[in-house]
């Protein structure tokens, strides 16, 4: 996702610097882009560090790490975190930011692939106010709703909550449909019906043809909703709090993953109920 992302950014005119864990896509350079050999290049080069990285280890390092932002960074400079992390980790990364006089966002987003390459990502801002209005502009060559929900670790918990809701409304369209096709029913069909009533969702209408018409490639992986479902979990866990609907969707995660579907669309989480069900949606 971070390779579009940064793509908008030069082609609205920008100078943008870029470092990846492999070797920049040489169309981000054709366009304009400056390959850097580390992130502390980047930091030094740049006023605004984007990132855009799988799971919060990999944010830790690149930040702090040997060669990271943190050791490029002068005062003044901003860091804004756009990968999907640790709310409590994030405070603690912002607060190690700020002491080097920087600001700090994250500003995780919705949307996948497809919105990234559109430039419509949902874009969910920890922040303060004052730098939030700064950076907004960059922010809408990225997005289309875009929203500043509180301080630091606000915005990442705000994902969190977000990949609840999507987790269980993609479980739930699954039993629906294999209840359907179970039954004898056309789930192409019952999904159309169901579109024109109160159950009609997005999930229902992107991830519920998806599981009908068996096209499970990404999309958002599995394992990486694996991932959020886990800090959902784990924060869960440290404010004692049960959620045993985001639970129930984490154990029917893993169910595809141990079945060595965790590269597969998360819409493919369909493939755990079915295995139980011994039957397919499509098989109507």
């Amino acid at each position: 996702m971070g390779k579009p992302m940064a793509g908008h950014l030069i082609a609205a005119g920008h100078t943008v610097y870029l470092n990846t864990k492999s070797n920049v896509p040489d169309d981000l350079l054709q366009a304009g882009g400056k390959a850097c050999a580390s992130a502390q290049e980047v930091a030094e080069k740049a006023d605004i560090v984007f990132l855009m990285l799988p799971d919060t280890p990999d944010v830790e390092l690149v930040l702090f790490g040997a060669k990271g932002v943190a050791t490029g960074l002068s005062a003044g400079k901003t860091v804004v975190d756009m990968s999907s992390i640790s709310p409590m980790d994030t405070k603690v990364f912002a607060q190690k930011i700020n002491a080097l006089s920087c600001q700090y966002m994250d500003a995780p987003v919705s949307g996948g692939e497809v919105g990234a390459k559109a430039a419509s990502l949902t874009i969910m801002v920890g922040a303060e106010e004052a730098t939030f209005n700064t950076l907004l502009p960059l922010l809408q060559l990225m997005g289309k709703n875009i929203t500043l929900v509180g301080g630091n670790g606000d915005g990442q918990t705000c994902k969190v909550a977000n990949q609840i809701i999507v987790a269980l409304n993609i479980a739930a369209v699954g039993e629906a449909l294999l209840f359907a096709s179970k039954a004898g029913a056309d789930p192409a069909k019952v999904r159309q019906a169901l579109m024109g009533g109160f159950a009609s969702s997005r999930i229902l209408e992107v991830h519920g043809e998806r599981m009908v018409k068996r096209t499970f490639n990404p999309g958002f992986r599995i394992g990486l909703h694996q991932k959020d479902l886990a800090l959902a979990l784990s924060g869960a866990k440290a404010l004692g709090l049960a959620l045993p609907q985001t639970a129930g969707a984490a154990q029917l995660m893993q169910v595809c993953a141990a079945n060595g579907m965790a590269n597969l669309d998360h819409s493919a989480l369909v493939r755990a109920l079915e295995i139980m069900g011994a039957h397919e949606v499509a098989q109507a």
